[in-house]
């Protein structure tokens, strides 16, 4: 006797994949106009928003924005961020701006970390002689005295800072009492982190009581699919990076048992690879919406749609790795590229630099894909894109070469 139809895995094709992804990331579609609002509704509608150190554009977090909401000004973000605080900072894969009504869902990432801690040599090394009095110290200056930022404590006589990495025993503890939930960050001066007591910074969402282990794996689980569309485990675990492959397997199993999603298989772009094993929302076709073609969008290298390397090549076919830490004579196309995204296809990439003091958006590229034509209206389109970034970042005028 033939298996039901519906026991088979759906055969979805890598183009209909990407759809989705770029639907669900809110990127090929038409953009919202930008205000405090509309950015707290799209940290909601990404699940995270990363946050990086490299300014040689715009950091990382303004950047992903602004690629999704026209008119997008830093301080659209700062009245969730630091306002009405339904915004926090703190870690996912990396430091991310998340929705606070999450939070209960940190306190299994703050023990965690604790743990981890206490059996890192790299930590031990730099919390001083006295590790739990230097944090206790630590803590009660900042009980007493806070806000304050990790330059407000002097570091000893004999410490010697051979880079940015070279923390000295308060700021370790610092950060420490920040991943673990101790401190939070009430603000940030020119970048700087400002720490505070975390119950004066989210008192409401302090007090919440953790959630319990199976709800956790379920919200991480069921929120990450729902931005995603259709994912492997891996992505799934990896989306918020709050539970184990183990436990994101397992899961996945129990939900297409329950009938809430389907097993799906997705070929690849690229000749002779295998096709890849995932799971799938049940109504992924409603989500599988052709993007608009009309206009070319800059992505961050930190965007969460290329987050995944692994996704990009099999989905999009695009190869993308960030070079910034390459030493210059090995890198293939230069510190801080840009995939440019034409609909739903990955066709090239340029690699900009904001020279401040000339007010000068520098680009350099682009570079186009195999088989993707410069053609006039495309070049038109790319113009259009510089000079979005280039108002956004308060650029007077740009250059383009190669």
């Amino acid at each position: 006797q033939m298996p039901h139809a519906a026991e088979y895995p759906a055969i979805i094709s890598a183009v209909d994949a990407r759809r989705v992804l770029l639907h669900l990331q809110r990127l090929g579609s038409s953009t919202t106009c930008s205000n405090a609002k509309s950015v707290q509704s799209m940290v909601d509608r990404l699940g995270y928003v990363q946050v990086d150190s490299i300014n040689v554009l715009e950091r990382a977090h303004h950047m992903i924005l602004g690629t999704r909401l026209d008119g997008y000004r830093p301080e659209h973000l700062a009245h969730s961020l630091e306002g009405t605080r339904t915004l926090w900072e703190h870690w996912t894969h990396d430091a991310c701006i998340i929705p606070t009504k999450w939070y209960p869902h940190w306190k299994h990432r703050f023990v965690r970390y604790g743990v981890r801690v206490q059996r890192s040599s790299w930590w031990a090394a730099h919390f001083g002689d006295d590790p739990l009095k230097t944090i206790r110290r630590t803590l009660a200056r900042v009980k007493r005295d806070g806000p304050l930022k990790a330059r407000d404590f002097e570091p000893p006589k004999n410490h010697r800072s051979a880079g940015w990495w070279e923390w000295h025993p308060e700021k370790a503890a610092l950060e420490y009492l920040w991943r673990s939930g101790k401190l939070a960050i009430a603000r940030r001066d020119r970048f700087e982190k400002v720490y505070d007591l975390t119950e004066r910074v989210f008192p409401d969402a302090y007090g919440l009581a953790q959630s319990s282990q199976a709800t956790h794996i379920h919200w991480a689980c069921s929120e990450a699919i729902a931005r995603i569309g259709i994912a492997t485990p891996t992505e799934m675990a990896r989306f918020f990076s709050a539970v184990t492959l183990v436990q994101a397997r397992a899961w996945c199993v129990q939900a297409v048992a329950r009938g809430e999603l389907i097993e799906a298989v997705v070929p690849d772009v690229r000749q002779g690879m295998k096709p890849t094993k995932c799971v799938a929302l049940k109504n992924w076709k409603t989500l599988c919406l052709a993007p608009n073609s009309h206009r070319i969008d800059l992505l961050s290298p930190f965007d969460p749609v290329i987050r995944e390397r692994a996704r990009v090549e099999r989905l999009f076919g695009f190869e993308y790795r960030f070079e910034a830490f390459t030493p210059a004579a090995k890198r293939v196309y230069g510190y801080y590229v840009l995939p440019m995204l034409e609909g739903d296809t990955l066709i090239g990439r340029v690699d900009p630099k904001f020279d401040r003091a000339k007010g000068t958006l520098i680009v350099r590229g682009p570079w186009w894909e195999p088989g993707v034509k410069a053609s006039k209206v495309r070049m038109q389109k790319l113009e259009l894109a510089i000079d979005r970034l280039a108002a956004r970042i308060g650029a007077g005028n740009w250059t383009m070469s190669l």
